[in-house]
């Protein structure tokens, strides 16, 4: 028999037929759970404790004290549910708890400690053996050391069964075909151990080898005892010999790596083996009256300490789904309905964390405070207020360190690109209008423009400015291929130097290539127009979409035109002022179109390689340079990933930006995606940040990073651990134009970093919303 990794529970075998349709039984219900790990006999307990007359059989094909881990970290929020649902299991887990505040970082021979975290742990085999005693007490039927029946088998006797069968769940899959399983296997190797001390904190240690970087994780669980994770990608796995090593082999090589964090002590194993982190999603959870719980249905890697945690929440929902819900099938329907959220949040955090883990290279460079905080909220789950919160003595020495000036939060700290110096970090993303008329921008962009600047921000970007009329997006882009246009966005900068003096003003100049020609957003994104229709060109003669229309194959000449449009518009653009230009080389528009490999499929000098891809992108680029004013920044806005197989990926961003940086380009813009209509972007907070933050530690160019950064907390968060160097955000100022301004105020920050326009200044503080202080009643009166 394999045996199985960490929280791994398989037992069943392959199902031949389906599991009958859930219905609501006239018997006291029938319930077989498949896997004795703790998600599966907590659902257990919590069953039998709701209705006593539950007949409940748990299958465990191991032994009662056979684990393959060592602690359990919970958190307060699941302690409190435990406790809530059933305290006695929660008064016999309370008894051998370990708890602790504090986290160390130790890197580079600093160690590093943020306190006020709350941490509870206990050991695995303690656990099981408490919701062992509950389940008996209770009256459920454990049975260990048996395989259980194929699922279909107990799907036709039984009237629920709960698939808890690990993360290499027989279950799941038997049912492929319904639950739609999709594992990714990540870039890492680890090994569970454990050591015969308690450390005082949550630890993180870096060991820089010879054969490259690996990280130890380390915790408490007992009054005596730790789990220690060691953790290193596979190539420095592989170049350290651990392959060639046995159990014992690689258990004394990783205590000898990390000997001073353990004390000279030994670690040990329980029949511990290298393994790579597999995420687990499902595109369903229920099949018939068959339900997936914890790791069969769903993993989280262990760097946030969510698996026990999310099996357990499993259970609690299900059993009170059940407990709630008319019949089977509507609690199985409201069980996925309510859990699917959680856990999809908690694996995108945890998804952040296992690539920071994997990217850790990235950061060693770090000065050692900034390290230490760029770890500590690597998941975007404690931010910069948060652990302000917990420890504002640590986040206060992480600022100092930064250069913030007392009372002074990272966002408002000054920047400079070139001969421009920015007062905060903060830029209004271009955000296309769709309301100008010939090109022209109108008042509808003096206000639109102008609100933004006197909001705050340091930085405030046009839309996307067009080069010529074929270049148009829609009717209602605007352009400045024409002295009108010109005159126009001339009036829009004046008024945002002169009544927003200190925030600058960015033209965004790009062409629309293949995806040109359509109707206004709002009547129908990315649509080809029903009449009026203009020829389009792209680099290579693909549409759009299916119904898009064809463009021509840009000639060698065209190519030129072009290239001169780019020029016109960038001279005209430095005549009327602005303070920065970027060129829009993403999106799938024009320049975009050259990069990407499924977008260019030219045989010229213009397609093939990255290098022949990137050419005209980069000749535009530098003609532009060339006329426009040197002490003025130039930027580039880049999609970091199609995220469409076979096209431009991570490592094709940092070679863009690489080659732009080698011509000048002072910084990259760093968005993804809309290059092809059938991408399958990963959407989440702040989700296109990681590429950003690639770029920069990669190539130390300054990055501008966007993509569903919505708080004043992201941006002071993602700037102080230096993932990027500004924020851009664009639906959070469509909402409020005053956003800055309200970061501001909502920080209790008046500084140079912002400043409130005189006729606004008697709102910089937030209004009053009704009566706080009244008095609270003393007595409560029975009838």
């Amino acid at each position: 028999m394999t045996v199985p990794t960490k929280g791994a529970r398989g037992t069943a075998r392959p199902a031949p037929t389906s599991p009958q349709p859930p219905t609501t039984p006239s018997h006291p219900l029938r319930v077989a759970i498949i896997g004795g790990g703790p998600g599966g006999l907590y659902a257990a307990a919590l069953l039998k404790r709701l209705d006593p007359t539950r007949e409940i059989t748990v299958w465990e094909r191991n032994a009662p004290d056979d684990t393959f881990g060592f602690g359990v970290v919970l958190s307060d929020e699941t302690l409190g549910g435990i406790e809530h649902a059933d305290p006695a299991v929660y008064e016999a887990m309370q008894n051998d708890f370990v708890r602790w505040d504090d986290i160390d970082i130790v890197h580079r021979g600093a160690r590093h400690t943020s306190g006020g975290h709350g941490f509870a742990a206990l050991g695995r085999k303690r656990l099981l053996e408490i919701l062992h005693d509950r389940c008996r007490d209770l009256g459920v039927e454990l049975r260990f050391r048996t395989e259980a029946l194929d699922p279909a088998g107990l799907a036709d006797t039984y009237d629920l069964v709960i698939a808890a069968d690990g993360v290499n769940s027989a279950t799941r899959e038997a049912y492929a075909h319904v639950f739609r399983p999709h594992v990714a296997t990540h870039h890492c190797r680890y090994i569970w151990l454990a050591a015969d001390f308690a450390f005082d904190a949550f630890r993180f240690e870096i060991a820089e080898t010879e054969h490259g970087v690996m990280q130890l994780h380390g915790y408490p669980y007992a009054a005596d005892a730790s789990t220690v994770i060691v953790e290193m990608r596979e190539e420095v796995w592989q170049a350290a010999g651990f392959a060639e090593l046995d159990e014992q082999g690689s258990v004394d090589r990783c205590a000898k790596i990390f000997a001073d964090a353990l004390r000279g002590r030994p670690l040990k194993s329980n029949k511990s083996a290298w393994t790579t982190f597999r995420t687990v999603v499902n595109e369903h959870w229920s099949h018939g009256n068959v339900v997936l719980l914890g790791d069969a249905a769903h993993t989280a890697h262990f760097s946030i300490g969510s698996g026990t945690k999310l099996a357990v929440e499993d259970a609690l929902a299900l059993a009170a789904c059940l407990d709630e819900q008319p019949d089977i099938a509507s609690a199985l329907s409201a069980y996925e309905e309510e859990r699917k959220p959680v856990v999809a949040s908690t694996q995108r955090a945890a998804r952040a964390s296992l690539e920071w883990f994997e990217n850790l290279g990235l950061y060693l460079d770090q000065p050692p405070l900034q390290f230490a905080f760029n770890l500590l909220t690597r998941s975007r789950r404690v931010t910069h207020d948060n652990l302000r919160l917990r420890d504002a003595g640590f986040t206060g020495a992480v600022e100092r360190d930064f250069g913030c000036p007392t009372g002074t939060p990272p966002m408002f700290t000054p920047f400079r690109l070139r001969g421009l110096t920015l007062r905060n970090r903060v830029v209004v993303s271009p955000m296309d209008m769709y309301s100008a008329t010939d090109g022209v921008p109108g008042d509808f962009h003096l206000v639109h423009l102008g609100s933004r600047a006197l909001g705050g921000a340091g930085l405030v970007m046009t839309e996307m400015v067009c080069v010529s009329p074929e270049g148009r997006i829609t009717p209602g882009c605007t352009g400045l291929y024409t002295g009108r246009q010109a005159d126009s966005w001339k009036r829009v900068v004046q008024f945002v130097h002169t009544q927003a003096p200190g925030t600058a003003i960015g033209v965004q100049l790009g062409h629309s290539g293949r995806k040109g020609s359509t109707k206004l957003m709002w009547e129908g994104m990315d649509e080809p127009l029903d009449d009026g229709n203009w020829p389009l060109v792209a680099a290579s003669p693909i549409p759009y979409k299916p119904d898009s229309q064809i463009p021509r194959e840009l000639s060698r000449s065209q190519l030129t035109d072009i290239r001169e449009q780019f020029t016109s518009a960038a001279w005209r653009a430095a005549r009327a002022g602005f303070d920065l230009l970027e060129l829009h080389c993403a999106h799938g528009y024009l320049l975009s179109g050259f990069l990407s490999p499924l977008t260019n499929r030219r045989t010229d000098a213009y397609g093939g390689t990255l290098e022949k891809r990137l050419r005209f992108p980069l000749e535009v680029f530098d003609a532009v340079r060339n006329v426009w004013p040197e002490e003025r920044p130039m930027t580039v806005r880049i999609s970091a990933t199609d995220w469409a197989e076979g096209g431009t990926g991570a490592d094709d961003a940092v070679e863009i930006a690489r080659a732009f940086a080698a011509h000048g380009a002072d910084a990259i813009d760093v968005s993804t995606g809309q290059v092809v209509a059938d991408e399958r972007p990963e959407f989440g907070r702040s989700y296109q940040t990681p590429y950003a933050d690639r770029i920069r530690r990669t190539t130390g160019l300054p990055v501008i990073a966007v993509g569903a950064i919505s708080s004043w907390d992201d941006v002071n968060s993602l700037i102080l651990a230096g993932r990027t160097d500004l924020c851009a955000l664009a639906r959070p100022h469509l909402y409020d134009p005053n956003w800055t301004l309200h970061a501001a105020a909502e920080q209790g920050y008046d500084g140079p970093g912002v400043v409130w326009p005189d006729p606004y200044r008697a709102g910089s503080r937030r209004p009053q919303t009704g009566r706080t202080d009244a008095p609270k009643p003393r007595l409560t009166l029975g009838t």
